[in-house]
């Protein structure tokens, strides 16, 4: 078999070597100008219809309201993109919590999730939105939820001043919530007295954790933390004055 022959570069005219010089030039400069695949905040889809998710939870509702949750909780924070939670369609995340709470309707998760997380973001519509949300889950099981609806009381006073606001939570708790512990059926003194922020939410997640009725490990954890993280930042500064 003959060996084809290959014609040495030198052989190649200038003017076609510089043409594909520009065309290689040309195409890495093209690729570098594209931006890159990114996810967006209005990709969030809107959580499928109760009745469907009911059929494909196949017996196991509790299950697929655990997925919802890991997928709900995971799309703020998709491979190279970070969305921050203030640019979330805010009334469809309620929807995908409404959904997971209607599969678990003993689970905290969703409570926690949407006082904790959605319901911090420096928007006031978008806190209210959220505290809403909980206040209207608490109503429907009132020695379950009080605990959150109880964090909405304290964001209500310090974060949007809203006195009304805040002592009507904190009275539905101690006229609903008959379960709820004494401390927290005892909110609206606290309301009342005008703590300053920290040292009511000291003594709001202090009670929670001391009363025993957190039993989830995550949550659990979570609440440690952020009760020391309360507890330095009252040591680094002056205390409130009543």
């Amino acid at each position: 078999m003959r060996r084809s022959e290959e014609r040495a570069i030198s052989v190649v005219p200038r003017p076609v070597l510089a043409l594909l010089a520009m065309a290689l030039a040309l195409q890495i400069a093209w690729q570098a100008l594209q931006p890159k695949p990114g996810a967006r905040a209005d990709t969030l889809q809107e959580p499928p219809p109760g009745a469907v998710l009911r059929v494909v939870s196949l017996g196991e509702p509790i299950a697929l309201a655990q997925w919802l949750t890991l997928y709900l909780q995971a799309f703020d924070n998709q491979p190279g993109v970070s969305i921050p939670f203030l640019e979330l369609d805010y009334p469809r995340v309620i929807r995908w919590l409404e959904s997971i709470l209607a599969l678990d309707p003993v689970g905290q998760y969703p409570l926690m999730m949407a006082s904790q997380l959605y319901g911090q973001v420096p928007d006031e519509r978008k806190q209210r939105l959220m505290m809403d949300f909980v206040h209207r889950e608490f109503l429907r099981d009132p020695d379950r939820r009080w605990r959150w609806l109880a964090h909405s009381a304290i964001m209500a006073k310090h974060r949007l001043k809203d006195m009304p606001l805040a002592l009507r939570y904190a009275e539905d708790i101690t006229r609903h919530a008959r379960d709820a512990s004494n401390w927290a059926r005892q909110m609206r003194i606290f309301i009342l007295e005008d703590l300053g922020e920290r040292e009511s939410a000291t003594v709001l997640l202090g009670g929670l954790l001391a009363s025993g009725e957190v039993t989830d490990d995550k949550e659990i954890h979570f609440l440690t933390q952020r009760l020391d993280e309360l507890k330095n930042a009252g040591k680094s500064s002056p205390p409130s004055k009543n």
